[in-house]
């Protein structure tokens, strides 16, 4: 009985509230030795102290409020909550978002940074609001770049035939490790290291810092480092929330998810190597390969999805 008291109070004091204007939950599925959570770490910092705590930000990492999807249905519905999320699964909102997560759309951070913060995309920030009630606060925060992680040695496309690898469950990943010659398998991130360890799936495909936070290095043998995606994440929340703040306190939120954004990108970038030396000293083989095939293998995703036009479109922005 005890125990049940405990849960309902729990509930209780974690749900998002509708309308409530001066509170802020902040949900990840990421770990807390992650760089992101850091990140999240300061913009509640920044936003409490700027606001002198008229607005206070809570932060739960490990999906502990519901899935990234879950979350987003939270916020068009009006609750006081936050997701650090990725532009395919805001393209059954926004259908151009999706691009975000193409395969070899950017070279790097720089270039990822650049996409971003393009007129391009505040167009498309802004249209996610009007139409979906999805405010993004910042669109900044670069997760890494996402490599293969497999129990067997990935050399070329071909290599991947027949192998079942966990990705997100949305049009353009699912496109994309396709596209790859893989049967992409979506699961929960939660799910992915017993998955992998029970043989359930042949492999997954993240970035260096979600690997390690999540200890996938213990069950796999190869990471094969392709970058097919620059996971770049934004902090989305309610537009309808966001509106109901003063315009100063909207500068302040918006100001502080930029800076935070800016700060766990570069610490996530300063990490990747260390990171690499943690994993290789635990015994997991990583190596480099020559990308052209994969790049070529993966042209057609934006066929697919109806991405071509809109890829030359981008490509245009990042030569401004």
């Amino acid at each position: 009985m005890k125990l049940l008291i405990f849960i309902l109070v729990t509930l209780v004091f974690i749900r998002p509230v509708y309308g409530v204007v001066n509170e802020l939950n902040v949900i990840t599925s990421l770990s807390s030795s992650d760089p992101m959570y850091q990140g999240l770490l300061k913009f509640k910092q920044g936003v409490e102290t700027a606001t002198n705590k008229d607005i206070i930000v809570r932060i739960f990492v490990g999906s502990q409020l519901g899935s990234d999807n879950d979350i987003l249905e939270q916020a068009r519905a009006g609750a006081n909550v936050a997701v650090l999320v990725d532009g395919g699964r805001l393209a059954i909102y926004q259908n151009e978002m999706g691009i975000l997560g193409a395969p070899y759309l950017a070279s790097g951070l720089a270039e990822v940074k650049k996409i971003v913060t393009s007129t391009v995309f505040n167009a498309w920030a802004a249209q996610l609001s009007q139409n979906a009630g999805l405010k993004v606060l910042s669109f900044n925060w670069w997760q890494g770049e996402r490599h293969l992680l497999t129990h067997k040695e990935i050399n070329h496309p071909d290599d991947l035939i027949g192998v079942r690898i966990r990705t997100i469950g949305a049009p353009v990943w699912l496109e994309t490790i396709r596209a790859l010659g893989a049967t992409p398998t979506p699961l929960g991130w939660t799910e992915v290291y017993s998955a992998l360890q029970q043989k359930v799936i042949d492999g997954a495909e993240a970035q260096h810092p979600g690997t390690w936070g999540s200890r996938l290095y213990e069950v796999i043998t190869y990471i094969t480092k392709t970058a097919h995606i620059n996971l770049i994440s934004g902090l989305v929340g309610s537009a309808t929330w966001f509106d109901k703040l003063s315009i100063a306190h909207q500068l302040i939120v918006t100001e502080q998810a930029f800076l935070a954004g800016e700060f766990a990108s570069q610490l996530n970038f300063d990490l990747l190597a260390e990171y690499e030396t943690k994993m290789r000293d635990y015994g997991v083989v990583i190596h480099e390969v020559d990308t052209r095939a994969f790049i070529e293998a993966t042209n057609k995703t934006y066929d697919v999805l109806g991405y071509t036009e809109l890829r030359a479109k981008l490509k245009l922005s990042l030569k401004q």
